[in-house]
């Protein structure tokens, strides 16, 4: 489990807290530092802490900040993960103390926690604690040792210490040796607390009854549970090599540049043996050490010269302490400490990396806006790594130092994407080293648009001049605005935002297609009617919310020739008596004594247009006698061209025609009738006779008259013969009709001879030959009797003076048939008339004023 800590800030620790989270709500780095301290070797998905909670974030909030960690390195990102949901920091990879950190006493990794909107950054330290997890080796399998049978009891010979890579009490080493009454171990402390083993002779030994010994040392740490490695110790029983090497120095210290090149001495140690011969030569050795370190030293087994044979890195590891051993051709050994210092070089450049980078940002991000977070680091030490920033290029962006070594890039000022649509930065890192060493990261930063700029038209009032008589939909003018900003805050879109154009009528005048600006007109327009209008036109983009511009666009109506003079005077005057249902014609008395120029008339026109096209002019073109009259050329007024004379026509005729200017010139004619007399009285005679022409006109009239009455007639025998042949092919359908018999030589019928009662009550302003018959019995046809009935006239029958019913014993009816009980009752008057036949059709005829025919057509039902 891990286990969690926070650092406090002191006393104040609460206010620290609460500015904490002030800052991080107005967006500002925090200086608080979250650290955790969790065992090595954890699983991966194994819990570090709950950072979200730890940095006072909701779990509401946690989709819209963007919780995730960031670093200058890339093997701390690897090691740790945050979980988007929860916010808990979790491992991502296994890890091991020692391969990180080696046999440092302590072992962290650090790295920046990010969160956005808004943006701020927290520093996070996770401590890798130590676990019991290696246990004590040593370099060698055995060791050897030569003792000499002549060393005295209490001799010490020097044994390899084992090493363990754990730290700290897991470190800590005791040792342990097999029982036997010859030896046995001591401890030797040394510097740093560590122990180094002894083997003690107890007794005098004796080659001749054991030449030998076998040992076992054992090294155990002091973790829970402890762990242990052991070597086996040979010892071989020699003669006389009484003296061990001894080293000028028990530890020997040398300083040394991390680039020191490969193959550099680094130092010469030195051991001297008192024995002669074999037993005073000594040879040089590592003693426990790792295997890194004999990548990186070497050393000469002769002259004990310790030099280089890796590349040195101050960055990766700035000590070694390093065990040599010492032994001579006798078996003798002994042991020192050799302690290599690497100082520092200023090699490493400052490494600059992008935590954080918020492009585009808006172009109204208020001053002092945080829009990237950069974290600078530089491997070196002292003022080798010590670096200051600063940004390069015309921006308005500065750069804020911040804790930890990161460093916040902010705006200074506004920003008009207007102006410039992304802006470009150096940010050049530069160390305190001799010679110093810089670095540099360019930085784009993206504006994006916001809907800060109207729509703005190219004039602020437009003028468009139409001819009049224009088609429906001609293009009158094109508008057109821009809109400074980007994607759819540019967009303009046109509309009619009001002004003079639909005032004349119910529909506009124009209309503006929204996307291009052009004004297009909605009808024909009529200069005489509307000389000219204004519009407004407004641009709108589409922008949330939107922003718009108006312009005035002012139409003028340009005039056409469409409209002819029109004369008021004479021929105003004569529409107006007509109107009065008079049938003279205006007339102008003129004496006879009238000398050249007399003013006879004056002929007013007047004409709609304007300018050339209203420009009227006079001209005679028809008169009866043209030598006596002229016409004013512009101001209309008929004179006497010369002295009236007794020879001239008492009525006379002029015709003048008006013109107008216009291109084509469109005219007017005023017919004016002038009466040669001496005064009004005189001139009614002249007035009364019947004009010329009379005769023809009433001989064309009944010429046209007599032709609608002969096609009229036509019309009506072709409808009669229509009606005579459907009623004949009836008839021929359904057999021989009574209809027809009764208009036979034999006038009678088998039922007896009915006559209608009471047609006085009938209006017939004709005389009728009537025929009236009831429904035909079903007896054969060669069976008719002769009736004994006379035959009556239609005079007898409907002409009477009287209108009483005849009697039964009238004269009229002789030996008439009885009836018969089923037979129909005889029809009476003209309801039976109707009653008794399917169809009744009168139609008259009109031939002439003084003679009318009828015709009645039955059809028996």
């Amino acid at each position: 489990m891990a286990v969690r800590r926070r650092q406090r800030l002191g006393p104040g620790g609460g206010r620290a807290l609460l500015a904490a989270v002030l800052l991080c709500v107005w967006g500002r780095a925090a200086a608080e530092r979250v650290r955790y301290a969790i065992p090595e070797e954890l699983g991966r998905g194994s819990l570090v802490g709950p950072l979200a909670r730890d940095l006072g974030l909701s779990a509401d909030e946690l989709p819209a900040r963007k919780l995730r960690v960031a670093s200058a390195g890339k093997k701390q990102l690897k090691y740790f993960t945050v979980n988007e949901e929860n916010g808990n920091l979790y491992v991502n990879e296994r890890l091991d103390r020692e391969e990180m950190c080696g046999d440092s006493a302590t072992c962290s990794v650090s790295f920046e926690a990010l969160v956005h909107n808004p943006l701020n950054i927290f520093h996070v330290e996770v401590a890798i604690e130590d676990v019991n997890d290696n246990s004590p080796t040593f370099s060698k399998a055995s060791l050897d040792l030569e003792i000499s049978e002549w060393t005295l009891p209490g001799a010490q010979f020097p044994l390899e210490m084992a090493r363990d890579a754990d730290v700290g009490t897991n470190s800590l080493l005791t040792y342990q040796l097999t029982s036997d009454p010859s030896f046995s171990l001591s401890m030797k402390e040394k510097a740093g607390g560590k122990k180094q083993p002894e083997l003690v002779l107890e007794r005098a030994l004796d080659r001749e009854k054991q030449s030998s010994f076998d040992l076992v040392l054992t090294a155990v740490d002091g973790g829970d549970p402890a762990r242990s490695g052991s070597v086996q110790i040979r010892i071989n029983v020699t003669d006389a090599n009484d003296n061990p090497p001894v080293f000028s120095k028990s530890v020997y210290e040398a300083r040394v540049a991390e680039n020191l090149p490969v193959g550099s001495l680094v130092l010469r140690v030195v051991a001297t043996d008192a024995d002669a011969g074999s037993n005073g030569r000594v040879s040089y050795s590592f003693s426990s050490v790792p295997d890194t370190v004999k990548e990186l030293f070497t050393i000469d087994s002769e002259s004990g010269e310790i030099m280089t044979s890796g590349a040195l890195d101050f960055e990766e590891k700035s000590k070694y302490i390093i065990g040599l051993e010492a032994t001579d051709g006798g078996g003798l050994t002994s042991h020192c400490e050799v302690q290599i210092d690497i100082t520092d070089e200023n090699d490493n450049a400052p490494e600059i990396t992008i935590l954080s980078l918020s492009s585009p940002v808006p172009e109204d991000a208020p001053v002092g806006t945080v829009v990237a977070l950069l974290n600078v680091k530089d491997p070196d030490s002292g003022e080798n790594g010590q670096v200051s920033c600063e940004l390069s290029g015309e921006a308005p962006l500065s750069i804020v130092a911040s804790s930890g070594g990161s460093y916040k890039v902010v705006t200074t000022g506004a920003l008009d994407r207007e102006q410039a649509s992304e802006h470009g930065v150096t940010v050049v890192a530069r160390d305190r080293g001799r010679p110093a060493l810089w670095s540099s990261r360019e930085l784009v930063l993206e504006v994006s648009d916001v809907n800060d700029n109207a729509p703005v038209f190219e004039e602020a009032a437009y003028s468009a001049y139409v001819a009049e008589n224009n088609a429906a939909g001609a293009l009158v003018l094109r508008v057109q605005a821009r809109d400074a900003d980007a994607g759819a805050n540019g967009r303009v879109s046109y509309w009619l935002a009001g002004g003079s154009a639909g005032a004349a009528g119910a529909a506009p005048l124009v209309s503006v297609e929204a996307r291009s600006g052009a004004l297009y007109a909605q009808r024909s327009l009529d200069y005489e009617q509307c000389r000219e209008f204004t519009v407004a036109v407004r641009a709108q983009d589409g922008g949330s919310p939107a922003r718009s511009s108006t312009a005035t666009v002012r139409v003028f109506v340009l005039d056409r020739n469409d409209n002819a003079p029109r004369v008021l005077w004479p021929a105003a005057a004569a529409a107006a008596g007509e109107a009065a249902g008079g049938a003279a014609t205006p007339f102008e008395v003129v004496p006879r004594s009238a000398e050249a120029g007399y003013l006879v008339a004056k002929v007013v026109a007047v004409d709609a247009d304007a300018g050339r096209n209203a420009w009227l002019s006079y001209e005679l073109v028809q008169a009866s006698e043209p030598a006596l009259f002229r016409v004013g050329l512009h101001s209309g007024e008929v004179r006497t061209a010369r002295a009236v004379s007794e020879r001239d026509a008492a009525k006379q005729r002029v015709v003048a025609v008006v013109k107008d200017h216009g291109q084509p010139a469109l005219s007017a004619t005023a017919t004016l009738h002038v009466v040669l007399a001496e005064s009004l009285q005189e001139a009614l005679p002249e007035l009364s006779e019947r004009p010329a022409g009379a005769e023809e006109e009433a001989a064309a009239a009944a010429e046209l008259q007599f032709y609608l009455v002969l096609a009229l007639a036509l019309l009506s025998a072709l409808l009669v013969l229509s009606v005579a042949l459907a009623v004949l092919a009836r008839l021929r359908r359904a057999g021989p009709p009574a209809v027809l018999r009764c208009l036979g030589a034999q006038r009678f019928s088998l039922a007896g001879a009915a006559f209608p009662a009471d047609f006085c009550e009938g209006t017939l302003p004709y005389s009728y030959n009537l025929c009236v018959a009831a429904p035909a019995r079903a007896v054969p046809e060669a069976a008719w009797p002769p009736p004994p009935v006379p035959v009556l006239s239609a005079e007898e029958l409907l002409g009477g003076d009287s209108c009483e019913k005849p009697s039964p014993n009238s004269d009229l009816v002789v030996g008439e048939p009885p009836a018969e009980p089923d037979a129909p009752q005889v029809c009476k008057g003209w309801a039976s008339l109707f009653k008794s036949f399917r169809i009744v059709v009168i139609f008259p005829w009109v031939f002439s004023a003084w003679s009318q025919w009828v015709f009645v057509i039955c059809i028996p039902k």
